[in-house]
């Protein structure tokens, strides 16, 4: 009787209880109930022939999302057009949705980079492009652009800038594009606000880089322009965390977008290393040292290898002003914008080039250390089938990662002396020529039928520059003809015609299979301290089209050597041309004078 009374009193508590418990959380388990419940959202595929395939049997249309991770419009395009429910209820009736990171698909971003991001692109059943949206759009615009391509499928977007070109026989660029070219460069810088763009500032680094090798010459003008635009690009340097903002709008450099993507951070620690060299102004190696301490804080991945960009936004979608106002304890104690953790091929090979040059400048082993940790991470986790993937478990191979890291074998060789560095660049120029080059012009992804479509400027650019440094190095004649076929695409002037004042890249591949390279070879044992002092001495020679080379007698004739160099009582440098060599340099402060006479 008296267990039945307690166990009455038991339940009547743990009713009164729960009842009590149930009135005061009724508003939050509610709530709770209705922010888990499903809402109505796009139904986002990734990129592939099925989705091609899909759109003709249902009969809609495709509509391409191809956005980066760091960028602040793309993050209002989701927030705000891709979560209207007009939009969505529309996208999800009529097309096929597909959601593409630009970074993780160099081929796409390739071919719709100068729509800038977010780039829309509405394809019709037979995978024709319908319409390309360039930038953010307004959900209303949105809609009624949609509703366009749906009544109208059959019209197809203009490509008047794809028509078909007939590409140069030429090898190198003819006197009137070059002068031409030249013209465009000399009369494109704003002498108001400095720099050579308009609008959006930021740093091209081909051009700054052109205008170094005229200061080296003696040109007083060109070197304020390269200097003037260095400063002003400072102004873009994270003042906390070092790191360089993408650009600044409004025609200054004062009002920066915040993202941080790699090819900035590996374009800029290349420049102001160089810049350095050059000029000897401590600033910009203090710079080069800001971006890479921000690279190495944020982006360094814990096995060496690096990620690929910080987020402009903090709350993506929301301007971070003035987040990027705060010291550094005040930033952490809100958050820290969003790391991009792909580990891409690409990327890394422009961190490794760029760190051998940090190297050079600073005389620091511990970058270089850096350099080739990245470099045996990348080789054991992204090599397949003689070449480079872009990222596992993902088997495409492109252009961009195969040249990347080409480069970048050969800026170890120029910094360490080992042959093995020189091999792989070597064995990377082959596979780069087996499966990207064509007629004129080598493919961002592997050359087929439809590669032409994706021939990217750039790229074709640094693989010019890449074979002909390479064959400098190695003698080879297949590695001239890869330098020509790249050229012969540079050199047609239907592929300039689009380019304004940021030309310099064009003039810098023609200046290079035009002319020999800054020639330094050390001669002495690899074990001899001396003639390690004399290899690292040569590292600061303020040229990027240089060739640096250590000959120990040991391991017998450097690959390209065509000069019979002397056996010596102690260890020499030389300088070469085509045709002759120095008399033999014994000391670092010979170096140091030759250097110093080169570069002023």
């Amino acid at each position: 009787m008296q267990k039945s009374r307690k166990l009455k009193r038991l339940c009547l508590s743990f009713v009164l209880l729960f009842t009590l418990f149930f009135q005061g959380s009724s508003t939050t388990l509610f709530a709770s109930a209705t922010v888990s419940t499903p809402i109505l959202s796009i139904k986002w595929q990734p990129w592939s022939d099925d989705v091609f395939r899909q759109a003709k049997a249902e009969h809609k249309l495709i509509v391409l999302d191809l956005h980066a991770v760091w960028c602040h419009w793309c993050h209002v395009m989701d927030e705000k057009t891709y979560q209207n429910p007009s939009v969505i209820e529309f996208i999800n009736k009529y097309f096929i949705p597909v959601s593409v990171d630009q970074d993780a698909r160099p081929d796409l971003s390739s071919r719709y980079q100068d729509y800038g991001w977010p780039a829309t692109v509405i394809f019709n059943s037979d995978g024709k492009e319908r319409e390309i949206l360039s930038g953010y759009s307004e959900p209303e615009e949105f809609l009624t652009i949609l509703k366009d391509c749906v009544k109208h499928p059959e019209k197809v977007f203009n490509k008047a800038n794809r028509t078909p070109v007939s590409y140069s026989a030429d090898t190198a660029l003819g006197q009137n594009l070059k002068d031409d070219l030249i013209k465009r460069y000399l009369s494109g810088y704003d002498t108001e606000n400095g720099g050579w763009t308009y609008g959006h500032k930021f740093l091209p680094a081909d051009n700054v880089e052109y205008a170094m090798i005229a200061a080296c010459k003696g040109d007083i003008k060109e070197a304020q322009k390269a200097k003037g635009t260095l400063n002003l690009q400072n102004n873009l340097l994270d003042p906390v965390w070092g790191g360089m903002y993408q650009y600044s709008t409004d025609n200054d450099w004062r009002h920066p977008h915040y993202e941080k993507i790699m090819s900035v951070q590996t374009d800029n620690l290349r420049i102001y290393n160089l810049a350095y060299l050059v000029f000897q102004d401590p600033n910009y190696l203090k710079t080069a040292k800001s971006i890479y301490q921000f690279m190495k804080d944020f982006l360094l991945s814990p096995d060496g290898a690096f990620y690929t960009s910080q987020d402009a936004d903090l709350i993506q979608g929301q301007h971070s002003q003035k987040y990027f106002a705060l010291n550094d304890q005040s930033r952490r104690k809100l958050g820290i914008p969003k790391i991009d953790k792909h580990i891409y091929s690409r990327e890394n090979g422009w961190v490794i080039e760029a760190l051998t040059y940090l190297y050079a400048a600073s005389g620091d082993q511990n970058y270089l250390d850096s350099a080739i940790r990245c470099a045996n991470w990348i080789i054991a986790n992204r090599s397949d089938k003689n070449g480079f993937v872009h990222e596992i478990p993902s088997d495409q191979s492109y252009l961009g990662d195969n040249l990347s890291m080409g480069k970048a074998f050969l800026s170890l060789y120029a910094a360490t002396g080992d042959r093995a560095w020189l091999d792989k660049a070597q064995s990377l120029a082959d596979f780069i020529g087996d499966n990207f080059a064509l007629p004129a012009g080598f493919a961002t992804t592997k050359s087929t039928a439809a590669a032409s479509d994706t021939i990217n400027l750039d790229e074709n650019i640094a693989t010019a520059r890449f074979y002909n440094l390479l064959y400098h190095y190695t003698g080879q004649k297949k590695d001239k003809d890869w330098a020509a076929v790249a050229m012969r695409y540079i050199a047609t002037p239907a592929v300039s015609d689009k380019l304004v004042h940021l030309v310099c890249g064009l003039l810098l591949a023609d200046y290079e299979v035009t002319n020999y390279p800054f020639h330094i070879v050390i001669v002495g044992s690899t074990n001899d301290p001396e003639a390690r002092k004399l290899f690292i001495a040569s590292q600061k020679c303020p040229f990027a089209y240089k060739q640096i080379e250590w000959l120990d007698m040991k391991e017998g004739a450097l690959p390209g050597q065509s000069v019979e160099y002397p056996t010596l009582p102690k260890p020499a440098a030389f300088t070469c041309t085509n045709s002759t060599c120095s008399s033999p340099l014994y000391t670092v402060e010979k170096i140091d004078k030759l250097i110093e006479n080169k570069s002023h």
